[in-house]
């Protein structure tokens, strides 16, 4: 993208979760999905959703200003769930989500994960992120989990042994 800038150093990190700023960007990533989602078709994790043992939350600050977020939730012992992705909406186009993206990936691969999957909206809302999913190697494909494919969510999976992990760093 023409318009794309990437902010110089962005600093990706554990986020913790008693600090305000991440605090917000959650609440405000669950109330805008269930805003475009229909009734029972969002799945964004709350506060309490993101903060159990099986899950990781990065962010990525400009300083010390929070850009955005993604997580992880370990499923089992070979399949992990990509969630919560979200930037913030001043910091779009500047390849936040991207590389938040490739660390997570790059937790997923030293841990030692086979799979990684997701479950996101099927409206044009989301066409960015799957955009973003799919030019990294994510596929459509079988629902998990208690997830189910429909007219308002799809899943994706991306299959880490068939990447080289130098494409993940």
């Amino acid at each position: 993208m023409a318009n794309c800038r990437r902010i110089e150093p962005m600093k990706i990190e554990h986020a913790k979760l008693d600090d305000p700023d991440v605090r917000a960007l959650i609440a405000y990533h669950q109330q805008d999905m269930h805003r475009m989602s229909p009734p029972g078709t969002s799945w964004a994790l709350d506060l309490t959703g993101l903060s159990g043992p099986e899950t990781t939350v990065l962010g990525a600050w400009d300083g010390s200003a929070l850009m955005g977020i993604g997580a992880l939730k370990r499923l089992d012992s070979d399949t992990v769930e990509l969630k919560s992705m979200r930037t913030l909406p001043e910091h779009l186009g500047k390849g936040v989500a991207k590389a938040i993206l490739e660390e997570l990936l790059l937790i997923c691969q030293r841990e030692g994960y086979a799979r990684v999957s997701l479950e996101t909206g099927a409206s044009d809302e989301f066409v960015p992120a799957i955009t973003l999913y799919q030019q990294r190697g994510f596929v459509r494909g079988e629902a998990f989990s208690n997830y189910e494919n429909g007219p308002h969510n799809q899943c994706y999976h991306l299959d880490l042994a068939d990447q080289p992990s130098s494409k993940a760093g």
